[in-house]
């Protein structure tokens, strides 16, 4: 049974080929016939393009896309083991994913970190069960530590901009926030450009380090695949001739479940935030989206025409079509269609 959770857990071959497939099917117009499949969406957490572009997806292929809101749209879901389950939360997360494992044909999860224990976060616990209690296929939607579905988008992307990618320049750019940010869109973009063989820059200020385990993950395999890999704290400038500048904001993790001193650093870092002379003249600025206008990036930036925002944006679908196709294709390369 396949799973699309984490980037480590695919080959590079089978990222590559969902890659291709991606492209293939934005420029040939091409969507896999699913007919009758039906995609269980679970969000713990809002969304605006990752629910729009699965449910868009499954819209083109004849399937449908479903999706709850525990404690919104579905009761509110228990996650602990074995306690004594007397809060507001009256169904468990283990009664439910076997449930809905009976009625759909994948299910799909997003679960921000919550930001209290980094070791917790790491551990990516509530999608770790979820898949193990799942009796069919499971995507993620963004988990703790990873966004898989907006890594694939960013390599199609990355790609449309850069052709050859391998050993262009690549900065991730922190920018500041009104509250700490999870660390799994910025991991999932140094993976995005480290599967591209890209040389990468994390740009971003002392104390604000991603996980130790993801960047080594992000430095082997660019340095793999000819890319090299270094960190800076210089919010000043950009790496020369840097092709792709991604902006996006977190927290750090020295400030978990201290707010005020958190808001406060993120005001002493008010000047880390992007604007238009930051970008060359070949630079393309990205970024997930949603984003805080003049907080995060000024006007001038976003609006810039070196900004790819919509086009990244767009290129969800596209990417979310070809994990679909390879989800609900067999091992002889056929889509079942019951």
């Amino acid at each position: 049974m396949k799973h699309y959770t984490q980037a480590k857990r695919c080959s590079l071959d089978t990222l590559l080929s969902l890659l291709q497939a991606a492209s293939l099917m934005k420029y040939e117009r091409r969507y896999p016939d699913l007919s009758g499949k039906i995609l269980g969406m679970v969000f713990m957490n809002p969304s605006l393009r990752t629910k729009l572009s699965f449910e868009a997806a499954m819209a083109r292929c004849g399937g449908q896309a479903l999706s709850i809101t525990p404690g919104e749209s579905s009761w509110a879901f228990e996650e602990q083991l074995g306690i004594r389950m007397d809060s507001d939360r009256p169904e468990h997360l283990k009664d439910a994913v076997r449930v809905m494992s009976r009625y759909v044909d994948a299910l799909a999860l997003r679960s921000f970190a919550k930001l209290q224990s980094v070791t917790e976060d790491v551990q990516d616990t509530t999608l770790r069960r979820f898949e193990d209690w799942s009796t069919v296929p499971v995507m993620s939607l963004e988990s703790a530590v990873e966004h898989p579905c907006q890594m694939l988008a960013d390599m199609l992307t990355i790609k449309e901009i850069c052709t050859e990618p391998k050993a262009k320049n690549f900065c991730l750019r922190w920018a500041p926030h009104i509250k700490p940010l999870p660390l799994a869109v910025p991991h999932s973009a140094i993976f995005a450009a480290a599967h591209l063989g890209m040389n990468i820059t994390v740009c971003a200020p002392e104390g604000y380090e991603l996980h130790t385990e993801f960047i080594q993950y992000a430095k082997e395999t660019t340095t793999f695949l000819g890319g090299t890999f270094a960190q800076s704290h210089d919010p000043s400038s950009l790496p020369d001739d840097t092709k792709i500048v991604y902006v996006k904001s977190w927290g750090a993790s020295s400030l978990y479940n201290q707010p005020e001193r958190q808001r406060q650093d993120f005001e002493r870092h008010a000047h880390w935030m992007v604007d238009a002379p930051l970008l060359q003249e070949e630079t393309r600025l990205l970024h997930c989206m949603p984003i805080r206008r003049n907080l995060v990036a000024t006007d001038a930036a976003l609006d810039h025409k070196n900004s790819a925002i919509i086009e990244q944006a767009e290129n969800r679908l596209w990417a979310q079509l070809s994990i679909l196709e390879w989800i609900f294709t067999n091992d002889d390369g056929v889509i079942q269609n019951d």
